[in-house]
């Protein structure tokens, strides 16, 4: 169809989502926000979410009928996009089988084995349900393993919901962090500190006050939940000379950087090896599923071998264990990185040439499958200057994009992603909207 075509249709079709905003009425009796997740509910953008009907290729149908070019992938997780016919047909075979025995079975080792001759420094790992889950039990086997209580983060990097990770920077380098939401007490979040991303020198010194304290260091050595933020490769390496200098356990949180960047995750691409690594998104195939592991000498001290207790009734369950381990098959089949790339590079340039055609300043992060253009006109290489772009800005390009079609990550400070199924004929219809979006936000200003 041509893009004409579906502008014209879009502008008829938009106005009838009665069924979305029955929903969300539903919902919100039902839910806080009536969302599942936060970012859902489209509070940061305004207006009322479309509910999905269902997925396929690059696109969502709503349930009102409207189509939408899906840039959102599930936050990642669906690298081959929506309803892959090979990962449906492995899937459908397995329930089959039966949905879950809550006993070990062939194909997790199937899977670990998969995992592990991707990521090598996972020499012994765990499957569990969610990002959330591998990054706690993560933290926790690096304090049983280190006898100490400190965790390092970096400000606009996100770990998951657990209580001692909810916690943000207050002024200056080196604050110690309060909670950064209500029901998380604040002696939880005193063993927790907050750096500056990327400030490798805030870094040293604070390891050189407190590096015999410090059990882990965790990162996302690609941030994506500040919107896409590239790592400086010295921030990287002082992340790992300083955790081996002071015992500490670096911690890559790979959940979303993991089989997207490459098959081998952030740390094959910038030559990083941390001591354990968190997955989750895309190793899951569509399904809820993640894996946390690392050193041998590490994840010995997971039960039943060691102290550090860990357990989940559906962890590794075969359902989610073939969506995965048929995901990661075709990845490691096809190998569809540098296409990805040239796509997403092809798409940002667009989107750029848009912005300028229109004088709005935008600075477009990217890296590998995944993008953010942040509505600014400074680099974007920390949360600091993250915060600096213009939301309300976003939130009318967001918008107009909607209407014609295009569905981005309801945030300025998210990251958008492709999958194999965003043809280039269907990103040329996209680069079109990208243009008629940045016309709009310059007429309403």
């Amino acid at each position: 169809m041509r893009l004409s075509t579906t502008l014209k249709l879009r502008a008829v079709m938009v106005m009838a989502g009665e069924k979305s905003r029955a929903l969300f009425e539903r919902a919100q009796r039902l839910m806080p926000g009536g969302v599942n997740s936060p970012v859902r509910a489209f509070r940061a953008v305004g207006g009322t979410p479309f509910f999905v009907a269902r997925g396929e290729d690059c696109f969502l149908w709503d349930v009102d009928g409207n189509r939408y070019v899906d840039f959102v992938c599930s936050w990642g997780a669906l690298i081959l996009g929506h309803a892959h016919p090979e990962v449906v047909a492995a899937v459908k075979a397995a329930v089959e089988r039966g949905t879950t025995y809550g006993a070990p079975t062939e194909l997790e080792v199937r899977l670990a084995e998969q995992i592990q001759s991707a990521f090598p420094t996972m020499e012994m790992l765990r499957l569990v349900n969610s990002g959330t889950e591998a990054t706690m039990s993560a933290l926790r086997v690096a304090r049983g393993y280190t006898g100490r209580g400190k965790v390092i983060k970096f400000e606009g990097c996100y770990h998951g919901h657990a209580d001692y990770l909810l916690v943000k920077a207050g002024s200056g380098a080196t604050t110690f962090g309060i909670p950064d939401s209500a029901g998380v007490p604040e002696s939880f979040s005193q063993e927790t500190v907050v750096l500056p991303y990327n400030d490798a020198e805030a870094f040293n010194r604070m390891m050189d006050t407190i590096g015999d304290q410090v059990a882990a260091v965790i990162v996302e050595p690609v941030a994506g939940n500040m919107g896409v933020v590239l790592p400086q490769q010295k921030f990287l390496q002082a992340l790992r000379e300083q955790t081996r200098k002071h015992g500490a356990v670096l911690i890559f949180d790979e959940v979303i950087t993991g089989f997207r960047l490459t098959y081998g995750g952030a740390q094959h691409l910038f030559g990083i090896e941390p001591d354990m690594t968190c997955l989750g998104k895309i190793v899951g195939g569509g399904f809820p599923l993640a894996a946390y592991g690392g050193r041998r000498d590490i994840m010995q001290a997971v039960a039943p071998l060691g102290p550090v207790y860990q357990a989940g009734t559906l962890s590794g369950n075969p359902v989610a264990v073939t969506a995965g381990l048929t995901t990661l098959r075709i990845l490691e089949r096809d190998k569809p990185y540098a296409e990805l790339e040239r796509r997403t590079n092809w798409l940002t340039d667009a989107i750029a040439d848009a912005a300028r055609a229109f004088n709005i300043p935008v600075q477009i992060n990217r890296i590998a499958s995944m993008f953010t253009a942040f509505f600014t006109d400074q680099p974007v290489t920390d949360y600091a200057s993250a915060k600096r772009s213009d939301t309300k800005r976003f939130a009318r390009f967001f918008h107009a994009l909607l209407q014609q079609g295009v569905f981005l990550p309801p945030s300025q400070f998210e990251a958008a992603f492709l999958s194999v199924a965003h043809s280039d004929e269907v990103l040329a219809q996209v680069a079109e909207a990208m243009r008629q979006a940045m016309r709009q936000v310059a007429e309403s200003e």
